[in-house]
This record gives C-alpha cells, sequence and structure tokens, in this order.
C-alpha cells in the first residue's frame, strides 16, 4: 500500500467521521423542535406537518421545562383550618393554654434574666479583667465589645419576653 493509497483512505476516514455527527445532528434537530399548540400544550412528539394541521406554533431558541403533577393523596387528608374556620376552642382548654404558655414565658424569663445578671458581673462596668491567652490589647477590646455586644442582645431577648407576656391574658384567681 502506498503513501498516496494510505492518505486518501485516511481522508475518507475523516469525512465519515465529520459528515456522520453532522447528518445525525440533523435528525435529532427536528425531533428536539418544541411546538405550542392551541389550548396552551406543548409537544415535541409531532411532525412539522402534524403541528402545522392542529395549527401549533414553532418554538425555537426558548428553553422549556416541562414538569408533571402528581396527584393529591386521598384518604387520610387532614383539611386546612384557620382561625376565621369558625371553630371555638373551650374557654376551660383557653385558659390552660394560656396558664401555661405564661408559666413557660415567665420561666425562660427568669432564666435570661439570670444569665443577664452573671454577663454583667463578668462584665464588670466594661473592665472585665483579663485572661492570660489576651496578652495582645487588641483581643481583649475584641472580648470587651463582644461581651457588649451579647448583653445589648439579652436585654433586647428580656424585652421581647416581657412584651409577650403583656400580651397574655391576665392569670385566673
Amino acid at each position: 500500500m502506498s503513501l498516496r493509497q494510505r492518505s486518501q483512505g485516511l481522508a475518507a476516514a475523516v469525512i465519515v467521521c465529520v459528515a456522520t455527527p453532522v447528518a445525525w445532528s440533523a435528525d435529532t434537530a427536528d425531533s428536539s423542535v418544541m411546538y405550542r399548540c392551541p389550548g396552551n400544550d406543548y409537544k415535541n412528539t409531532i411532525s412539522a406537518k402534524e403541528a402545522e394541521r392542529l395549527g401549533c406554533r414553532k418554538i425555537e431558541g426558548a428553553p422549556v421545562t416541562i414538569m408533571q403533577m402528581t396527584k393529591p393523596r386521598s384518604g387520610n387528608a387532614v383539611p386546612p383550618t384557620s382561625a376565621g374556620s369558625g371553630a371555638k376552642v373551650d374557654p376551660v382548654a383557653q385558659r390552660a393554654r394560656d396558664s401555661d404558655a405564661r408559666r413557660i414565658l415567665e420561666d425562660e424569663l427568669k432564666t435570661e434574666e439570670d444569665r443577664l445578671a452573671t454577663m454583667q458581673k463578668d462584665f464588670n462596668n466594661g473592665q472585665p479583667e483579663r485572661q492570660g491567652d489576651e496578652k495582645n490589647f487588641q483581643k481583649y477590646l475584641d472580648r470587651v465589645s463582644e461581651m457588649r455586644a451579647s448583653i445589648a442582645r439579652k436585654q433586647s431577648d428580656i424585652a421581647a419576653l416581657r412584651r409577650e407576656i403583656q400580651k397574655l391574658p391576665p392569670p385566673a384567681q
């Protein structure tokens, strides 16, 4: 086999390899065309003639996402309820709930006030004791500013708890 015959064979193989994907992509281009049909239907499984017969428009260049909806479960579905649905809670049960809520909020308020007192004691009016790893003064200042910020957050939390307690009806006596 001469060099010329090899190069011709190689050229033919290259042409076959290059031409095959082009022909394949031309065939698949028609199957990836999306049509929008009357009634807001999107179809990609129909031919161009069938789309024309149905009055569908060809959609080009726009990405289309189709999501299949699932059927809702039946049997153990719970109907949604709202506060305005007319269902009333027994007054005794409501008082018990309010009492429990008040007790929980008051316990949380006491806990948060105790934590605030501890934080303020450690803060020492802006002059907390230096710790062993704070040889750099900037580390000390950073810790002081973090303490100041956490005390402010704690005070804000306590104020919010007090507002929530104020919203509850007075305790039954």
